[in-house]
């Protein structure tokens, strides 16, 4: 034993410096409560690199300056082992970052070439001046999309399926009906889509868009979220859900929200359903079959949709796109994201989401 050990010793070393640079590439230390007060410096590291997710690898992508200065976006990949020219691009939701390991898994072993974007301002991607998720306008997230369907292109891949969860499924149907016949992609899925506001009558048609209207008066006047933990703990392997990821970058308890980001998804929304017929792409809207209402978690939250309201989101998303190209599908007892229900209801969403891109 004692001749291997300085072997192992050296390859204990090695791997623990891999370990800490691919860390290095991600963590930074932050409070997103405190302002920050250092000089906004981008870090200059825009090659491809071991990714945070074992077998997957990621680069970041430097934008043109925002309304907070440098910004990037996060390009994750994960090659499927056999040459293939078919991909998959996902775009995460809200307080969200992609961690779904088995989504990737899922489409590589099914001959796609796996991406994902972490978006400006969340998870890989968040600079320690950014406050986390904030944006003016929707179209933001459009250059970071384009960035990643170029890399795609670029990789060689020619049928192309943008997807998108919640608050992503929202930015992926604005982005389908924006650019219409330019979408450059050959079909949209989404899990999810954040289409409508969650609220009462009068707070979805009165002060939601108040509050965007007033808006660009105080851009980052902050509005506090519930306190509640339902869905994480839906989710989170440590309560009662099968995931493990990090709580820094999918908060328990979510941050307060911008009065810009209320008036930005008031018009990504608005001019979503405005503009639903230049969405020309096969489409597909996944909801879960029920809602759940409440704030701390029960067992009931993990039957159904404790965020958004399923029947609002059918209900918009059946107006979307062309009649003989779009699904409006129910996945009975999911999750608001539904690809992270238990097992048998998440096979139920792969394989709708899989015979919609074999069927368009």
């Amino acid at each position: 034993m004692k001749k291997y050990l300085p072997g192992l010793l050296f390859l204990a070393m090695i791997l623990t410096a891999t370990v800490g640079s691919v860390a290095s590439r991600f963590y930074e230390t932050w409070d997103w409560q405190q302002k920050f007060k250092g000089e906004k410096v981008m870090p200059d590291d825009w090659t491809w690199g071991a990714d945070i997710l074992p077998g997957f690898e990621s680069r970041f992508v430097k934008m043109d300056n925002a309304f907070d200065g440098p910004v990037r976006c996060t390009i994750i990949r994960k090659l499927a082992p056999q040459k293939s020219r078919k991909a998959f691009l996902y775009v995460h939701g809200f307080n969200d970052y992609f961690f779904q390991t088995e989504m990737g898994q899922r489409m590589v072993d099914s001959g796609y070439n796996f991406y994902a974007v972490d978006l400006r301002r969340y998870g890989r991607s968040r600079l320690p001046w950014q406050y986390p998720f904030n944006v003016r306008k929707m179209d933001e997230y459009f250059e970071d999309i384009d960035s990643a369907l170029n890399q795609i292109r670029r990789d060689g891949n020619t049928d192309i399926t943008l997807g998108g969860h919640s608050t992503g499924g929202l930015t992926v149907c604005y982005f389908a009906a924006m650019r219409g016949r330019r979408t450059g992609v050959n079909r949209v899925v989404t899990d999810s889509p954040f289409l409508e506001w969650n609220f009462s009558p009068f707070m979805r048609n009165v002060v939601a868009p108040m509050i965007g209207g007033l808006s660009p008066l105080s851009p980052n006047g902050k509005i506090k979220q519930g306190h509640c933990d339902g869905y994480a703990y839906s989710l989170l392997k440590q309560y009662d859900g099968e995931w493990e990821y990090n709580t820094d970058w999918k908060m328990i308890y979510s941050p307060p929200v911008t009065m810009s980001w209320v008036g930005a998804i008031n018009k990504a929304q608005s001019q979503t359903m405005k503009h639903k017929d230049w969405i020309v792409v096969p489409l597909l809207v996944m909801t879960s079959s029920r809602a759940i209402n409440g704030c701390n978690y029960t067992p009931e939250f993990s039957t159904g949709d404790c965020v958004l309201n399923p029947h609002d989101i059918r209900r918009r998303g059946e107006q979307l796109g062309i009649d003989s190209l779009r699904m409006v599908c129910e996945i009975d007892s999911g999750l608001h994201d539904l690809i992270l229900s238990r097992k048998s209801v998440r096979d139920k969403a792969y394989d709708t989401m899989f015979r919609f891109m074999r069927t368009y």
